[in-house]
């Protein structure tokens, strides 16, 4: 196979190791990148969670951080306490669960998680991460999470069956004003010069890394087709997903299959697809032509005049050619039938057109960050309170001039209109974006009745998390 000289300096993506459940997770400090990190196993590479709908999953999350820390959080030192949240799962937000408000480890404590996963639990790409309140965002940057995938989803989409499956998680590489490498780095993720939305700030802060290593090779064969599986872990970068010269298969989003609403929906065949932090895409893939290359990037976003900088970049090189076969994992065939959640269609459409059930309206100052006017506090009450069984229509209001991707925990919701205005393929997300002086509608699933318990909904972007803009929700 011919490579340029470029390419010939990149190395191979590597694979996560995989883990079924129990398995123990540490937190460390590592000396070698001067930061915090997880361990697994002896190395610093999060594993990738697999369970099968109706399975749990059972983690040791020992955390063995220093006492005294020297990162900052929230501008003061980090105090290193720290938790998991398992980011769009169906489960209890209760302890032993995915409980992010009261489950909290100081340094020298262990946490004991299980988490049920139910049967019906949709097949797909979730992910986990910290979320300690004031330093969620340092830790994300950190590289503190991982990909969890919930077997299955070919009993939806069986053309992804035996395809070679590659799990990709977008994670930050900071590269300082003072980094003597900076334009390097800048040079060899090819960031463009010139403008790149309405921002002040255009020189970044952080570039993407793929599973931890910039700008890696993909190898592909020639018109193979692969089912990639892409979360976006970024703290704050958005990705707007393009692979030059081919379309993106999609199949699911957020974890949820485009057919577990609606058996009849199929996969949508998109140029590019925008991933806000926490977002999840999962799609099939066709390698270039023999010979040839393409690369996966992300294009310039316009996060708004008091939004950072996003610009275009690559975030590896996609080259035809052949792999070593015994590497290679691909999707299992499941066989057990497809399970489906169709909601009643003049229920939904009668909500969609009913005045909201609540509004969420995102607000920032000099002091902070807001919902509803309020920065969250730990001890404060729930800022409303959901009743199991029903489902609700919310909208979400951003006044600001800056993107904010809403987040809530334990749910999807239906995104069916933006700035009013219906989409014509509204999709069920768990993480949607809210354009800066315009507004989302959602309809809200709150009939799972294991999600009953205090939960949050937040900003994912995790410095507004950690600066106040989450709220409290109790399902009862």
């Amino acid at each position: 196979m011919l490579i340029t000289p470029l390419l010939s300096q990149q190395g191979t993506v590597s694979d996560a190791p995989e883990v079924r459940t129990p398995f123990t997770l540490n937190a460390v400090f590592d000396p070698a990148v001067g930061h915090n990190a997880f361990s697994f196993a002896g190395k610093d590479v999060p594993p990738t969670i697999r369970v099968s709908p109706g399975g749990e999953i059972k983690v040791k999350y020992d955390n063995r951080l220093p006492v005294v820390s020297h990162e900052k959080c929230v501008d003061v030192p980090c105090k290193n306490i720290s938790n998991l949240h398992f980011h769009g799962m169906h489960v209890s937000p209760e302890r032993p669960q995915d409980d992010v408000l009261t489950m909290v480890a100081h340094p020298g404590q262990v946490l004991g998680y299980r988490v049920e996963v139910p049967d019906y639990a949709p097949p797909g790409l979730y992910w986990y991460h910290t979320h300690p309140h004031e330093e969620s965002d340092r830790q994300a940057i950190d590289g503190m999470s991982g990909a969890i995938v919930v077997e299955g989803i070919d009993r939806y989409y069986p053309e992804v069956r035996n395809l070679r499956e590659r799990v990709l998680v977008l994670r930050d590489r900071e590269i300082e004003k003072d980094d003597p490498s900076r334009e390097q780095i800048k040079q060899q993720v090819g960031i463009p010069t010139g403008r790149c939305g309405k921002s002040d700030e255009q020189e970044p802060e952080r570039v993407f890394t793929l599973n931890g290593q910039l700008r890696p090779l993909i190898p592909i064969g020639a018109g193979e087709r692969q089912f990639w599986r892409i979360v976006n872990a970024s703290p704050d970068l958005y990705a707007d997903l393009q692979l030059d010269g081919q379309p993106l298969q999609i199949v699911a989003l957020d974890g949820m299959p485009l057919s577990y609403h609606d058996p009849n929906r199929r996969t949508r065949n998109v140029t590019h697809m925008f991933v806000p932090p926490a977002g999840r895409v999962e799609a099939i893939v066709t390698g270039p032509a023999a010979g040839t290359h393409s690369t996966l990037r992300t294009r310039c976003i316009d996060t708004g005049p008091d939004g950072d900088a996003n610009p275009e970049m690559v975030i590896a090189d996609v080259v035809s050619g052949m792999e070593d076969r015994s590497r290679v994992r691909e999707v299992p065939a499941t066989e057990s039938l497809p399970i489906y959640k169709e909601p009643f269609t003049r229920q939904m459409e009668a909500l969609e057109k009913s005045s909201p059930d609540f509004t969420v309206t995102f607000t920032e100052d000099k002091k902070g960050f807001y919902i509803n006017g309020r920065k969250f506090s730990m001890d404060e009450l729930p800022m409303l309170r959901v009743r199991i069984g029903s489902y609700q229509h919310w909208r979400v209001l951003n006044p600001t001039h800056e993107l904010h991707p809403f987040h809530i925990h334990q749910v999807h919701f239906l995104a069916y209109a933006t700035n009013g205005v219906r989409s014509k393929t509204p999709d069920w997300l768990d993480t949607v974006d809210v354009p800066y002086g315009g507004s989302v509608d959602l309809v809200m699933d709150f009939t799972d009745p294991v999600i009953r318990g205090m939960s949050v909904f937040h900003c994912h972007l995790l410095s507004h998390e950690d600066k106040g803009m989450m709220a409290k929700i109790l399902f009862e």
